[in-house]
């Protein structure tokens, strides 16, 4: 089955959003590979994040964490100086930090190991405080460094990274850093656009190669069978869209 919107699936932004990015990883790896080789090669580089505020994302990334005692609360009969402690309005587990795996696509040229081009599929933690920060550093030490950044953003929530008047009403963005230049191409896209095709660069005077990021939606959400896991009766994760846009989703078409 496919999905029932022509690009991005908002309901994938959910928990099953590090499934997601780690199929989508893996299927752009392989799409480039088959463009690029045999002077380049794409590769997988995994780091580990420290998510140290997982509230931020409890019921949504992290589902399993999210228990919570609300309603009244029995309080123990004890005096405290003739007055009793007043009950609690809400009993809110300690969450400790998690570690989160990133997958990023890196392209390089086969002759030296040299990383050309980085491409970054944002999670929740580069999106907020406080691995916004350390994100931001990253991507400045990666232009400095001459590295290319393709930079995929399909998470509504969060802080924009890139920002201008033209993209403030789409709902995510692909934006290209070239280490040649200072200047950002951006492309802006909703829930009712395909996913665009952008470039991706390479080393000296080498021609781009394009990626279809559609493509690689369809091609992840087929292999994986999300639609096995996801329920389109129910609201799609937050942030809320307009009513109209709800609308919109309601008329598509779920099978």
């Amino acid at each position: 089955m496919t999905s029932p919107f022509p690009g991005m699936d908002p309901y994938l932004e959910g928990y099953l959003w590090p499934d997601v990015h780690s199929m989508l990883a893996a299927v752009i790896l392989e799409m480039l590979n088959l463009k690029i080789t045999p002077k380049y090669v794409a590769r997988l580089e995994i780091s580990m994040i420290r998510d140290t505020l997982p509230t931020e994302d409890v019921g949504i990334m992290y589902p399993d964490v999210e228990v919570m005692l609300t309603g009244k609360v029995e309080e123990p009969d004890i005096p405290y100086a003739s007055t009793q402690v007043s009950p609690v309005t809400v009993s809110i587990p300690t969450l400790k930090s998690i570690e989160v795996k990133i997958p990023v696509v890196e392209v390089k040229d086969r002759a030296n190991n040299r990383l050309i081009t980085a491409i970054e599929i944002l999670s929740p933690v580069n999106k907020r405080a406080p691995g916004l920060v350390p994100y931001r550093k990253k991507r400045e030490e990666l232009h400095h460094a001459g590295v290319h950044l393709l930079e995929i953003d399909l998470l509504r929530r969060g802080k924009r990274l890139v920002q201008h008047p033209k993209l403030r009403e789409c709902h995510y963005v692909v934006a290209l850093m070239r280490a040649t230049n200072k200047i950002t191409d951006a492309w802006g896209f909703n829930i009712t656009d395909t996913a665009p095709v952008v470039p991706v660069p390479l080393a000296g005077e080498d021609p781009d190669v394009s990626l279809d990021l559609g493509e690689a939606l369809k091609t992840i959400y087929k292999r994986s069978m999300y639609h096995l896991s996801i329920d389109y009766s129910e609201i799609p994760p937050p942030p809320a869209f307009s009513d109209k846009e709800q609308q919109w989703i309601k008329n598509l078409d779920f099978g």
